[in-house]
């Protein structure tokens, strides 16, 4: 075989590992994605359980990076403190390596086993948790394919005269291969995937002990590279948390690398073999960092404080976003086309708003101030307005002649931005005012409450973008999912009422002092979601998928 096929057959097999990664990543964020960053900001108020809780999320989430963006979010909004945020960072860096070690272990016949468990599940039901959840079973499966397909087709490179010297130049260049090891993980955009590639290519005996080490060490420097760039251009408060890590991480890995060409350790402590000896080290050393970062995490928020602010321009005196720009645009009037493309942009823009208002909400129920409550009911003031200006543009449009798909599209805008601007009254004049009523009183939810509403939050939210996609891409398929969901959201308020009436039954204190506003905001929650949904019945009745308010059998 060629060395230009064994390279693309390589390449193949690498690039599934990386989609495999990405399959489950999504999964996991789109069916429980919400309910873990409820549990994160919950945990995160102790350092000991700041650390598990980055540990676990990583683990689900299958990225370190992931969770330090998020966190970096966290902190930036005030929600968790700086110092927590970098603990949890340490423990995500420790969950990413325990996935590693996992998947080393001989996983084969998981494959046929998630293949197929996972396309059942995704192909036989509607349920978007059952179908993501089989998204994550054939991420697993393809994930664990990839290994064996990147062994096979490095199998040739045991006859190449070339792979000796290549293997040769690095081991006496370290500095080069730590540097090459970054890169590559900077480009695979995830330390998960280079140390299995590294993994397996040690166990078919093509990198020394020595060498696996440093490449680990370079692993972990291009790991902590990446989220500190995706980060470049957001707010100050977010870029502090990736900032630390970049400093505790990358240049741990430096200081470790430094030592370790100087004292020369032997490696045989670390395990039998190359591969495990490759693994344990890269373990070993974010639990190190994790060590020297509990009693340091306070002096490195504020050097990253630093940074990012040496690194921050000052705002200009009259900064140019502070006048909105508007879609609506009165030359395009006598064009309805794009009068109506425009409305459309327009609408988009009050989702985009209502969509921060929703995911907002919820974080107020934990943690709530005067400021967060008046920013949250400013947010409606700008649905309000837009929402009149969309009537009024529409009313111009529809003066003159329209087509019958035109004056369907302008009645769909107008009941989509009155829906829009309902939302926004519930979740400000209901909800916000039970976030009150709980800060006042000093209320706290029971932990089995807390999940139940979270939980519910978060299914309302993911249909929220499903309609929002709906608005604007008008598919019939998305739409009749979304009506699907409008259904199933019902029976699960069914069963979290009937649960909490069973928690007020056993007279738990908790429950008694919240139940009214835990009911409350189900029912407010259900409430908009029904109105989300019927964003799709436009789209379901001009298929004629839509018989009254219910969906036709098929």
């Amino acid at each position: 075989m060629s060395g230009s096929v064994v390279l693309l057959h390589l390449a193949g097999a690498v690039a599934l590992m990386l989609f495999a990664t990405r399959l489950v990543k999504t999964g996991v964020e789109r069916a429980y994605g919400d309910v873990l960053r409820h549990k994160l900001r919950a945990t995160m108020r102790n350092p000991f359980m700041a650390v598990l809780a980055g540990c676990g999320l990583a683990i689900a989430l299958q990225s370190s990076t992931a969770v330090t963006l998020l966190v970096g979010s966290f902190a930036g909004a005030g929600i968790v403190s700086g110092i927590s945020g970098q603990l949890a960072v340490r423990g995500a860096e420790i969950g990413s390596a325990l996935v590693v070690k996992l998947l080393t272990f001989d996983l084969s016949l998981l494959v046929p086993v998630c293949l197929v468990a996972g396309t059942v599940m995704f192909m036989a039901t509607e349920r978007r948790d059952w179908r993501q959840f089989g998204r994550i079973l054939v991420g697993i499966g393809l994930l664990v394919l990839s290994l064996e397909m990147i062994g096979q087709a490095s199998e040739p490179l045991r006859q190449s005269t070339l792979m000796p010297v290549i293997v040769d130049y690095f081991s006496s260049d370290p500095v080069t291969a730590y540097l090459l090891a970054a890169l590559v993980t900077w480009l695979f955009h995830s330390s998960i995937a280079a140390v299995l590639l590294m993994v397996t290519l040690a166990g078919r005996g093509f990198i020394p002990p020595e060498l696996g080490i440093v490449l680990v060490l370079g692993v972990n420097l291009g790991s902590s590279i990446i989220a500190p760039l995706l980060t470049r251009n957001a707010e100050p408060g977010v870029r502090v948390v990736p900032i630390g890590n970049l400093l505790m991480r990358g240049m741990g890995s430096l200081a470790m690398l430094i030592l370790f060409l100087w004292l020369k350790p032997s490696v045989a402590f670390l395990g039998a073999t190359v591969p495990d000896q490759i693994v344990n080290a890269h373990i070993l050393f974010n639990v190190l960092i994790l060590v020297a970062g509990l009693p340091l995490a306070g002096l490195v928020y504020r050097v990253s404080e630093k940074i990012v602010a040496l690194g921050t321009k000052p705002a200009p005196a009259e900064a140019l976003d502070v006048v909105e720009l508007s879609a609506l645009n009165d030359s395009a009037l006598d064009v309805p086309s794009q009068a109506l493309a425009n409305a459309t942009r327009e609408v988009v823009r009050v989702c985009e708003t209502v969509e921060i208002m929703l995911k907002r909400i919820i974080e107020l129920y934990e943690s709530a101030d005067a400021d967060k409550i008046k920013a949250l009911a400013a947010l409606d003031d700008r649905v309000d307005k837009k929402h009149a200006s969309i009537k009024l543009y529409l009313a111009k449009v529809t003066r003159n002649p329209l087509s019958e798909d035109e004056a369907l599209r302008c009645q769909e805008l107008i009941g989509a931005c009155v829906k829009l601007e309902q939302v926004g009254d519930i979740i400000v004049r209901n909800m916000l005012v039970h976030v009150r009523k709980k800060l006042e009183r000093g209320l706290e939810f029971t932990p089995e409450g807390w999940r139940e509403l979270s939980a519910f939050h978060a299914s309302v939210l993911a249909n929220a973008r499903l309609a929002f996609n709906v608005l604007v891409s008008r598919d019939p398929e998305t739409a009749r999912q979304l009506v699907l969901e409008k259904d199933r959201l019902r029976d699960r308020e069914k069963e979290t009422s009937a649960s909490h009436f069973v928690r007020l039954r056993d007279g738990t204190a908790k429950s008694v002092e919240t139940s009214a506003i835990h009911l409350d905001t189900i029912r407010d929650l259900k409430q908009i979601n029904s109105l989300l949904a019927s964003i799709a019945y436009p789209v379901l009745e001009e298929r004629g998928l839509l018989t009254g308010s219910r969906l036709k059998a098929g």
